[in-house]
């Protein structure tokens, strides 16, 4: 007799895939028991069935690198626990390189792993081919082992996960097409099914490569495409023995798995073939797409000079089935930024099976809790704009992020399909300029500009690159005397009404209850005490205030204000991005540069730090903050889009008098770097404190009515902090830094870099990152210790300082 559909639960998972399954097993381990998961076919017959078990611990970032860890460790007792068989060995993983950038990139990544104890052996050539003896290594020059990675049954994987969550209680039910998700404008409500509606409090979407338009019914942006995914499984031959390990030929774009003394030959091309753009069939289910030979030979024919007993082997299967892939490569999880109780799950780029363990725990403790258990913002689905959901970019977007699994994760790499998106309206004029640009959040950004002549495009490397001396000479204009930056990338609200100012000061760490005309820094907390955002507010009248971010945080803080505006407060809330360019204009002439654009006085006793004036330039009325990124005298300009051209002209004609020299968005890291400038999302998260990224100075503390977060940091003021935000300067000038490099002191690793970059100033490359002890992190603990950081497998000393390395007192900024 078939199973009743429940009236009601605490939480509906849609989607029988590895994740939902995953997510229905940690949710009923934490307690929940009315937990119903429904499919609209059977488990696993959307992608899992056909993935090929691949269980990976290294990924591009501890925090991903951790969950994939945890995942490796919950399907090694699985078995035990449920009694479901799962195929799971432990074989270690192999990954070559046949050039020094892919060598390089290798070495740093196992460099990181020793932050969160995961052994990476780095070996040469010879031990590559002991570990895997079918190899030709004519072109190796070496390689990476993981002895504990393995590989598993993606099937039975699922099964024990959901065999797992029904053994505490949860309700699974197959051949269950969910119709619609129900709401009731702000909150979901549940979901209607063919079977019936069940009220709920949560609902979970983990439909796989249906989850786009799902979300899309209810204004939900996930943003994700479904690509071919090619792979063959050859007859037995001699030489696969079930001891091989998992091996990656990232080079040659493929990977190996032993199955059952056959070779699984898998591929991530570098250009890909999306799939499904016309919707996918009502009765798709344990579906493959048609083959491609043509398409998969150029792999075929460089796996048989890698392994040349292909040559002779015969093909028993030649499978294409189609997975989702995201612009970016990362996933799309987290609760909706609009659409409270309703969380997201997928999008997982062909790594859903060494991923599902990690995103099953983060998810069911995201919902018990009502906030992420750890640092998610890279996949946090509120990273998402509406644009990105549009089917076009996606298709466009894809070709290249599936390829990109398995690309050199090169420094600076900037996208190369699906630009053009967002453009400023000073792009055609600074293209002219030279500019070199790069995409965050769409925008198109100048990064660099190349010198007349010189070649306009990236050259990627590990060390210095082709635009390294060019980006300097844009650092030391601002530094010695001005420079101008195209900003409009920010994000901008307003926040307006009789209650913006109470609304907003209990939001701010900082008093924003300022005189109209001020600027204030800074941070919104969690009520935990950690930094939900970092950014300006300028208060523009008694009623009004403009709100300033970072582009990349659009949504995510919009919504994060918008969340926490009492239904009878009398504000509204808007954002105002698209009505305003932005120009800086920053270095120690800046002043003299605009005085002769403005008839205000822009002397320092008029025109004060941190404060903001409506001013007249060329011809238009223009908002100017005096305010900075780069640790320089100077101006944000406020422009009215329609206006930005003509006021563009108007400065660059002007600042040819000055020698104003245009500068990129990698001069303004390497500036802000040298003062210790904190980067939301990178030195500063929703995990780190004011207190630890040494930003109480930005703290309110007895401001009236409080703020969100200051019981937390009260308490941890009291107890003190156990990790402090670290500038590092390498005494070698000619390493360079990323992030995620490990921080040693005294020999042992107590942290790791948040970010890095060269500063051109100080003579060497320079990194953030958190010093960490369990007995607590004062300056006398910071400042006793020896320092050197990891740099691919080499320790390299460097200075550390709690106070900025170049102008320390902010004399420059205030002069």
């Amino acid at each position: 007799m078939a199973k009743e559909l429940p009236k009601e639960a605490q939480v509906v998972i849609v989607g029988g895939g590895v994740i939902g399954c995953s997510i229905a097993y940690h949710l009923t381990k934490l307690g929940w028991q009315d937990v119903v998961l429904v499919e609209r076919k059977q488990l696993t017959s959307g992608t899992t069935w056909h993935a090929a078990g691949l269980i990976g611990q290294l990924r591009d970032s501890k925090n991903m690198s951790e969950l994939a860890k945890y995942t490796a460790e919950l399907y090694l007792g699985l078995e035990e626990e449920t009694g479901q068989a799962n195929g799971y060995k432990v074989n270690g993983s192999l990954s070559i390189a046949t050039h020094e950038g892919r060598f390089e990139d290798l070495k740093r990544r196992a460099e990181m792993a020793k932050v969160f104890d995961l052994d990476v052996d780095v070996i040469g050539p010879q031990t590559c081919k002991d570990y895997y003896p079918l190899m030709n290594i004519e072109d190796v020059i070496g390689g990476i082992f993981i002895p504990s990675d393995g590989q598993a049954n993606p099937i039975d994987i699922t099964q024990g996960l959901a065999k797992g969550a029904r053994m505490r209680g949860a309700q699974i039910f197959e051949n269950t097409k969910v119709t619609k998700v129900l709401h009731d404008g702000g909150k979901v409500t549940g979901v209607e099914t063919e079977s019936g509606t069940i009220n709920a409090d949560h609902v979970v979407l983990c439909c796989g490569m249906w989850t786009r338009d799902f979300a899309k019914q209810i204004n939900v942006t996930v943003p994700l495409h479904a690509c071919e995914h090619f792979y063959i499984i050859t007859e037995p031959f001699e030489g696969v023995t079930p001891d091989l390990p998992v091996f990656r030929d990232y080079d040659a774009c493929a990977y190996y798995k032993e199955d059952a003394g056959k070779l699984l030959l898998g591929a991530f091309e570098k250009k890909a073939k999306p799939w499904g753009m016309n919707g996918i069939s009502e009765d798709f289910c344990f579906d493959e797409l048609p083959d491609d030979f043509d398409h998969f030979s150029p792999i075929l024919e460089d796996a048989i000079y890698r392994v040349p007993s292909l040559e002779t082997a015969g093909i028993q299967k030649f499978f294409c089935g189609p997975e989702s892939f995201t612009p970016d490569d990362r996933y799309q999880i987290g609760e909706a930024p609009n659409m409270k109780g309703l969380f997201v799950a997928a999008g997982l780029n062909s790594i859903g099976i060494q991923s599902a363990g990690g995103i099953g725990k983060v998810i069911s403790e995201w919902m018990r809790d009502g906030h992420p258990p750890s640092d998610l913002a890279s996949v946090d689905v509120r990273r998402n704009l509406p644009f990105q959901g549009n089917k076009n970019y996606l298709h466009d977007r894809v070709t290249e992020t599936l390829g990109l699994l398995y690309a050199v994760h090169w420094p600076f790499y900037q996208y190369e399909t699906a630009r053009n998106v967002r453009k400023s309206p000073f792009y055609d004029r600074m293209k002219e300029k030279g500019a070199v640009f790069g995409e965050v959040a769409g925008w198109e950004r100048p990064n660099w500009y190349a010198p007349e002549g010189e070649q306009a495009e990236y050259v990627y490397s590990f060390t210095k690159q082709n635009w390294f001396d060019f980006s300097a000479a844009e650092h030391h204009a601002v530094r010695e005397n001005v420079g101008l930056f195209d900003q409009t990338s920010f994000a901008k609200f307003r926040l307006e009404g009789p209650d913006a100012e109470k609304v907003l000061n209990r939001v701010c760490a900082n008093n924003v209850a300022v005189e109209p005309g001020r600027l204030v820094y800074t941070q919104w907390l969690n009520e935990r005490g950690g930094i939900e955002a970092d950014l300006t507010v300028t208060r523009l009248a008694e009623d009004a205030y403009l709100i300033v971010t970072a582009g990349a945080s659009q949504i995510r803080e919009f919504h994060y204000l918008k969340d926490r505006i009492p239904e009878d407060a009398r504000c509204i809330l808007t954002d105002v991005t698209s009505s305003m360019a932005v120009l800086g204009i920053q270095g120690p002439n800046s002043r003299a540069l605009m005085q002769k654009l403005t008839s205000t006085d822009m002397s320092n006793d008029a025109f004060a730090f941190g404060s903001s004036q409506e001013i007249e330039l060329g011809y238009a009325l223009v908002r100017a903050s005096r305010i900075t990124y780069m640790g320089e005298l100077g101006w944000e300009l406020y422009i009215p889009t329609e206006f930005a051209q003509g006021v563009y002209d108007t400065v660059v004609e002007t600042g040819a008098e000055f020698d104003l020299k245009h500068a990129g968005m990698h001069a303004m890291n390497s500036l802000r770097m040298e003062k210790a400038y904190r980067h939301w999302g990178d030195d500063i998260t929703d995990m780190e404190s004011p207190l630890e990224a040494g930003l109480g100075f930005a703290v309110a503390w007895e401001k009236n009515g409080g703020f969100i977060g200051r019981d937390a940091l009260l308490r941890q003021k009291e107890e003190g902090v156990k990790q402090r935000l670290v500038q590092f300067l390498l005494e070698d000038p000619e390493k360079m830094l990323y992030h995620n490099e490990p921080i040693y002191r005294d020999g042992e690793i107590v942290g790791y870099l948040t970010s890095g970059m060269y500063g051109h100033s100080l003579g060497g490359a320079i990194g953030l990152g958190y010093v960490e002890n369990p007995d607590g992190v004062n300056p006398d603990y910071v400042n006793s210790g020896a320092y050197e950081i990891g740099v691919a497998g080499e320790k390299v000393k460097a200075k550390a300082s709690l106070r900025p390395l170049y102008d320390p007192k902010s004399e420059r900024v205030k002069q």
